[in-house]
């Protein structure tokens, strides 16, 4: 099947439609809302069900050098992809060495929910999923992290530098302890532990109610998103959206050129690129506020969530999808 096929697909898919809606309400500002603790609840179900899974595909199948070599590409990807968003925005748009660094972390972590997406479309489509690659995410989420204040810390402009000893142990440990990591990773060790016999016992939770949690999911996301465009666009040049555009693509790429050589099969593939392409908007901009408090949010957020994430889960997923198929 050619990408444009896979995207028309996509593109009529339940969880994108309902992500649509949300946007469009926000945009026409509607009072449709999806109250704080119901998407938190969502979250946290959606990070424990797709944990759990990953682990009891890798109790069945074992702990291999595939894994291994994923675990290690995606942790070089998370931490040189920054590099090269960072450039790349120095190079077209107007903002300050911090806002710069500030955005590119999140183009070198890694949007989890993107990542839940992807593998919807991997079901859909009737491929795969190794699992195993519920660990690389985890891994790719502090790298960029670590990145983005490395590139501060040399251009000297503060931040990386002024950091008080209590605050870089803080940082270390919100990033270590991140919520969203602490259930991924503590769901997939437990799925691990418990294989087969644990997913039995709880598939009626984890599997038939996921498709619908997701699109609820992904309607709240949209209006975050659709509310975030109307707040920020004014500081986002026509350079910076465009950069929202191709910088997924570009990451994509990089990802496909790296992971080639080691023949991991499509599925693998196509979610390690998507991991790659995603953007965050929930661990690092926790970060950021913390150590550069100085960037701004109404920039790298609106970004990640109002541009890159919905480019990603309406265009950008079937097309990694299809360039797995080619590398994988």
């Amino acid at each position: 099947m050619s990408p444009f096929d896979l995207a028309a697909a996509n593109l009529l898919s339940p969880m994108v439609l309902f992500f649509a809606l949300g946007l469009l309400a926000a945009l026409v500002r509607s009072d449709l809302s999806v109250p704080e603790a119901i998407a938190k609840g969502m979250a946290l179900y959606l990070m424990l069900a797709i944990g759990f899974k990953g682990g009891v595909a890798v109790s069945e199948h074992g702990i291999t050098g595939d894994l291994v070599a994923a675990i290690v590409v995606g942790a070089a990807l998370s931490f040189a992809l920054p590099v090269v968003a960072y450039a790349l925005l120095r190079a077209t748009t107007p903002f300050s060495t911090i806002d710069a660094a500030a955005t590119a972390a999140h183009y070198g972590s890694i949007s989890i929910v993107t990542f839940v997406a992807g593998t919807q479309v991997l079901t859909e489509a009737g491929i795969a999923d190794p699992g195993y690659v519920v660990a690389v995410a985890a891994v790719m989420e502090s790298p960029a992290i670590v990145a983005a204040l490395f590139i501060v810390a040399r251009k000297g402009s503060g931040g990386g530098d002024g950091m008080a000893q209590g605050d870089r142990g803080e940082l270390i440990r919100d990033v270590l302890l991140n919520g969203s990591i602490v259930l991924l990773m503590g769901a997939f060790i437990i799925g691990v532990v418990t294989g087969k016999d644990g997913f039995e016992a709880i598939a009626p939770f984890i599997e038939s109610p996921f498709k619908g949690v997701l699109c609820l999911f992904l309607l709240d996301m949209g209006l975050v998103a659709g509310r975030g465009l109307r707040q920020g666009a004014r500081l986002l040049p026509p350079a910076a959206i465009a950069f929202g555009l191709y910088m997924p693509l570009i990451s994509a790429a990089t990802a496909a050129l790296v992971i080639w050589p080691l023949s991991l099969g499509q599925g693998a593939s196509a979610l390690l690129i998507t991991l790659a392409a995603s953007a965050s908007y929930i661990a690092v901009p926790a970060a950021m506020r913390l150590a550069l408090p100085e960037a701004k949010p109404a920039i790298y957020l609106t970004l990640s969530l109002g541009v890159t994430f919905p480019f990603n889960l309406s265009i950008g997923l079937p097309l990694y999808l299809w360039i797995g198929g080619m590398v994988g």
